[in-house]
This record gives structure tokens, C-alpha cells and sequence, in this order.
């Protein structure tokens, strides 16, 4: 009975390391096709503009997008966290894309306006929450080999951006 015993417990282990690279495999691979696509959205837009001849300022905050999805990208690599904050700052470049484009192109003002700074305004106090919470109530690290920060730079970044 205990060799059955020991069979199972071994097995189990090896299923759970299986899952476990099975996983981290794939959420490589789909990093590394976010991050792809997104570095080649930025360079046909990039491309575009210069073809067009002139840049609007809604140009350029759609590169910011692509750059906070970049950074997004970046940060999960090193830290193997999910920053919040830069969904919320994609959102509000999104938002305010939105309203300048609103505004140049209507040239009249209207409730449209007021709702979009309302929800600019909405996830900004979010960040603030969100970033009072992270400071107030830290979360927890734990031994991650990939989460190790090389300076007290890194450390102090990935520990703000791990709590988020």
C-alpha cells in the first residue's frame, strides 16, 4: 500500500510540474504575441502618419496607447504582475483620445463632453485609490525567481507595481 501511495504522490507532482510549465508556456507565448502586435500596430501607425504628412494630436495619443501596452507587456515580463494602474492610464488616454477628437471635430460643446471628463475624472480618483492601497496595504512577495528586483530602483517599482 505504501509504494501505491508514493506512486500517486509522484504522479500528482509531475502532473502539477506539467500544468505548471504547460502554463507558463502559454502566457509567454501570448506575451510575446501582445507585445508583437502591439510594437507592429505602432510602427503602421507611425508609418501612416508619415504618409498622411501631418500628425494630430490624436496620433499621438493613440502611440501613447501602444507605448502604456508596451510598458504593460514589459512589466508582466519582469514582474509577473498585472499592473492595474496602466489598464486605468490606457483607459484615460482612450478616453481623452476620445475627447479631443470629439471636440475638434464637432466644434460644439455637449453632455458627450461632460460624461467623458466625468469618467476621466472617475478613473483618475481610481489611481489615486488604487495607489493610496498600494502604499497603505502592501501585498505580500513571494519567492518568485522572476520577481527578484537588481536595484533598489527595480525594487521599489516592482513592489509598487506587484501591489497594484
Amino acid at each position: 500500500m505504501n509504494w501505491a501511495e508514493r506512486l500517486r504522490t509522484g504522479m500528482h507532482g509531475l502532473a502539477e510540474s506539467l500544468g505548471n510549465l504547460l502554463m507558463e508556456a502559454f502566457h509567454y507565448l501570448a506575451l510575446f504575441a501582445i507585445g508583437a502586435i502591439t510594437a507592429w500596430a505602432g510602427v503602421m501607425t507611425f508609418i501612416g502618419m508619415l504618409e498622411k504628412g501631418h500628425i494630430t494630436v490624436d496620433d499621438i495619443l493613440l502611440l501613447f496607447i501602444y507605448l502604456e501596452l508596451a510598458a504593460m507587456v514589459g512589466i508582466y515580463f519582469k514582474t509577473n504582475h498585472m499592473p492595474i494602474r496602466f489598464m486605468i492610464y490606457v483607459a484615460i488616454t482612450a478616453l481623452t483620445r476620445l475627447l479631443i477628437s470629439d471636440i475638434s471635430h464637432t466644434h460644439k460643446p455637449s453632455w458627450g463632453v461632460v460624461m467623458v471628463s466625468g469618467a476621466i475624472l472617475l478613473l483618475a480618483l481610481a489611481i489615486l485609490v488604487v495607489r493610496y492601497a498600494s502604499s497603505r496595504f502592501p501585498a505580500v512577495a513571494g519567492p518568485h525567481p522572476r520577481s527578484k528586483a537588481r536595484n533598489r530602483e527595480d525594487a521599489e517599482s516592482e513592489r509598487d507595481d506587484a501591489s497594484d
